[in-house]
């Protein structure tokens, strides 16, 4: 496992059906290593503080092995490494594999997976496509957010190492599958909602979906 690139970037406004919004989803690669600190990752920013970045979404990952697919769903030949918004562009950390909660070593710094992406308009402007969001999620291919548990400067090419894993278990994949399946399994979603520090964006409309079927 290792973090192929590390990008970021500085909000900008583009226009989209007639509007401008600002984002700073567009993201570059950097050539020297950055600090990674508690509400954000060196020489990035957000441009909505309420529903990115802080503490418990301090930076964002995406496996590079989703490209392919998605080449082939945006009829591309190719995308660069932080083409979804991501700070680190990393390897063999699949949503099938990772869990909530669990505890990585990027590069000097030490992360925990604390939720998966919900995506938003500013995906569909960037990519000039307003079905994006649907696919994406639909796709289960979210990537996930890191809180910064140590802080520590972190590089293209840098080792991940897992250091701990709850004893849950419940994968990135296993809750966006529970969130945006029309007909969940229920026993799944009943196990999400016991998960320690769901997040309530995940949370209220499960508890929400779990209360109406009782």
């Amino acid at each position: 496992m290792n973090i192929e690139s590390v990008n970021v970037g500085l909000p900008r406004e583009i226009e989209w059906q007639g509007k401008k919004i600002r984002t700073a989803f567009h993201k570059q690669p950097a050539l020297l290593p950055l600090t990674l600190a508690p509400h954000q990752l060196e020489g990035d920013a957000q441009a909505d503080l309420r529903i990115h970045g802080g503490p418990d979404k301090a930076a964002y990952a995406y496996p590079v092995e989703h490209r392919a697919f998605w080449c082939q769903k945006l009829e591309r030949d190719s995308l660069a490494p932080g083409a979804f918004g991501e700070n680190f562009s990393v390897r063999g950390l699949l949503e099938t594999e990772v869990c909530l909660g669990d505890r990585y070593r990027f590069g000097a710094a030490l992360v925990e997976v604390s939720q998966p992406r919900l995506p938003c308009i500013k995906m569909a402007a960037s990519f000039r496509r307003e079905d994006l969001p649907h696919i994406f999620r639909r796709s289960g291919r979210s990537g996930f957010y890191l809180r910064v548990l140590e802080a520590g400067p972190v590089a293209a090419g840098d080792p991940i190492e897992r250091t701990h894993r709850p004893d849950h278990g419940f994968t990135i994949h296993r809750l966006v599958r529970a969130f945006f399946t029309r007909d969940p399994d229920w026993d799944e979603v009943e196990q999400a909602l016991q998960l320690p520090d769901l997040p309530d964006e995940w949370g209220n409309p499960l508890r929400r979906r779990a209360e109406k079927r009782r």
